[in-house]
């Protein structure tokens, strides 16, 4: 009996855009109305959905994994007013991210 005979094989995967069927250089996902839905574009495509989409993408809010959408509260104001209250006040709050605790409480403490 002779040893195994081992094959190698190439898979090679090729998308396409969706909208005008020349090769697609991304996979985007997106929701609506409960529903999520993926579609592959090419670089120009995928700008202009991008564009399309960017008033209600900076208006809308963020959900959480889970689905259920992030809550303001008292104790976590709007981000952006607490950063730019932070920085108006000197203190060392990351341009980008999350905002340490003691920053939202200086900033509970003085409204």
């Amino acid at each position: 009996m002779k040893g195994p005979i081992f094959v190698a094989q190439r898979v090679v995967v090729t998308l396409y855009d969706d909208i005008d069927g020349s090769e697609a250089t991304e996979t985007i996902a997106f929701g609506v109305d409960g529903r999520t839905y993926e579609i592959d574009l090419n670089e120009a495509n995928a700008r202009k959905l991008r564009k399309a989409l960017e008033p209600y993408v900076t208006a809308g809010r963020k959900r959480s994994r889970s689905g259920r959408a992030y809550r303001q509260t008292e104790v976590a104001p709007a981000p952006a007013a607490v950063r730019a209250w932070a920085q108006s006040n000197r203190m060392d709050v990351p341009a980008r991210g999350r905002i340490p605790k003691k920053v939202y409480e200086a900033f509970a403490a003085a409204q």
